[in-house]
Order: C-alpha cells, then structure tokens, then sequence
C-alpha cells in the first residue's frame, strides 16, 4: 500500500510541474525547487560521507540536467501525461549506461525489455513529430538520460543512508540552473514571477507540492522501503507513475493520447518492466544489484 502510494504521489507530481510552470519559467522554477530543499538541508541533515565527484555528479545528472530538460520540454509542449511515461526511459538508459561504462553484462530479458522500451519510445516519436512536437520528446528523453547518469554517479557513491544522499544533491542544482535561467529566460522574466506572485498562487502550490510531498514524503517512504524489502518487490511499483500520471492528464487537464500513444506506452511499461526488475545483474564477481534511490 505505501508502494502504490508513493507512486500516485510521483503521478501526480507531474500535474504539479504543470502548474508551477504555468506561472514560472521552467530554468528558474528548477532553481527554485531545489533552492528551497537545498537551505533546510544543509542546515539540518549531516553531509553523507560519500566522495565529493559522485555527489556532484549525481546533482548534475539526476538534478540540474534531468528537471532543466524535463521542466523546459514541458514547457515547449510536452504533453503532463507522456512525459510521465517517457521519463521512465531512465530505466533503461541505466542498465546501458551499466553495461558501457561499468562493464555489467545484460542479460536477454534486460535486452528484450530494452528493445520493447526503445520501439515504444520511437513510436511515440514518430506519433508527436506528425504534429510537429518531436522537440518536447526529445528534450524528455534526455531527462531521462541524465537521470540514468545520475544513478551511476549514486551507485558508485554507495552511501550509508540514501536518503540523505538525495537531500544533499539538491545543494548542487540552484547556482548552475539559476544561471541557465540567467542565459536562457532573463532576469526579467525571473522578477516578473517572482514580482507577480500573487497571481500565481496556483504555481505556488504546485512547487510546494514537488517539493514537500514529490520528493520528501515521496523520497522518504521510498527510501525505506528499498531498504526494508526486497528490491524486485518495491521496484516495480515505480512504473505505476506513468499510468497515474498519464490517467489524471486525461481526467483533469483533457489530454486525449492517440490509440498509437497508448498502445506505445503498454510496450514501454512492459519493456522497463523486463529490463530493470531481474532478480540479479552479474557483474565481475556476480554480486546482486544494489537498489537506486528514486526520486520524481
């Protein structure tokens, strides 16, 4: 129950996105989503005793690169509910990451789900460039590809309490989004948010909500339970997100995805499925896999 809970938080997250960047820019409003977890933080919680390069690491991919795509694809037009769903594409980015850079061996369930994963995300390529919106997806994607890298960047580190780990890599998003944003969208448009945030109360709650329920709450019930369960029974959990998130896109903000879309996000499921839940990944010395923190 607190798995399938955990994922109806994570689904609704993405309603969430959607409204704060109905008010803030989608650089700044990254910002300002990990500046306000970064102060209580630092404060607050001790630094993991993890080595500096893999925390950083795991802020830039898992943090600034994968909301920056994620926040400025929905913002170009990537419709709530698939980028719930393409997202997901960080699952099997990681075990290729894996299997590049750290030499794990796939096995061929993990390459069927792969292949099943990557048919469906090319179909719904295919399917969003017939309207002339392939750049959402592909700014998608490479959220999910920086997430993936994020994750190797958290394996390596191996920290005693994951969850910490994840509260101190929101330290590292603020200044290099904020100064994507400075580029990118102006100091303009910044104070014109910040100025106008009366009339902005929706987004307001809306970056509450990412911040205390999406990744606090969320993280820290998710935390527990990879560490009190086994991996396999908790993980697969993860993919109810994108059925969420694609449902209540439908019900709240009247997305219609095509008969293509869905049957496309069936075979993605399916795919990240097969490819991320086997039982053991063999390495060098056929060690079992250790679980990644999750957060969306």
């Amino acid at each position: 129950m607190l798995a399938a809970f955990v994922a109806v938080v994570w689904g609704c997250n993405f309603l969430a996105i959607h409204a704060t960047l109905t008010h803030f820019p989608p650089l700044f409003a990254g910002a300002l989503r990990f500046l306000v977890i970064a102060v209580p933080t630092v404060l607050l919680i001790p630094r993991p005793k993890v080595k500096a390069r893999w925390l950083i690491g795991y802020g830039l991919g898992f943090g600034t690169f994968q909301f920056a795509f994620l926040f400025v694809g929905m913002y170009s037009g990537m419709p709530t509910g698939l980028a719930s769903l393409v997202l997901q594409s960080s699952a099997p980015f990681t075990v290729l990451l894996g299997a590049v850079l750290l030499r794990e061996r796939l096995s061929r369930r993990q390459l069927t789900g792969i292949a099943l994963a990557v048919v469906g995300m090319a179909a719904i390529a295919w399917q969003r460039a017939e309207y002339a919106a392939l750049l959402p997806v592909i700014l998608t994607l490479l959220g999910g590809l920086s997430w993936a890298a994020g994750n190797l960047c958290s394996r390596q580190a191996k920290p005693d309490n994951p969850l910490h780990f994840t509260l101190w890599m929101s330290v590292v998003p603020p200044l290099p989004m904020f100064a994507l944003s400075l580029v990118f969208e102006g100091p303009g448009r910044q104070w014109q948010s910040l100025a106008t945030i009366d009339d902005g109360w929706i987004a307001v709650a809306g970056l509450g909500y990412i911040v205390l329920l999406g990744t606090v709450l969320g993280s820290g019930i998710w935390t527990t339970l990879m560490r009190r369960n086994p991996a396999s029974s908790v993980a697969p959990f993860s993919l109810l997100v994108p059925v969420v998130g694609m449902t209540l896109s439908f019900l709240l903000l009247g997305e219609r995805p095509t008969t293509v879309e869905i049957a496309a996000a069936v075979v993605v499921v399916t795919g990240v499925f097969l490819g991320s839940t086997t039982a053991r990944l063999v390495r060098g010395r056929n060690r079992p896999r250790e679980p990644e923190p999750a957060v969306t």
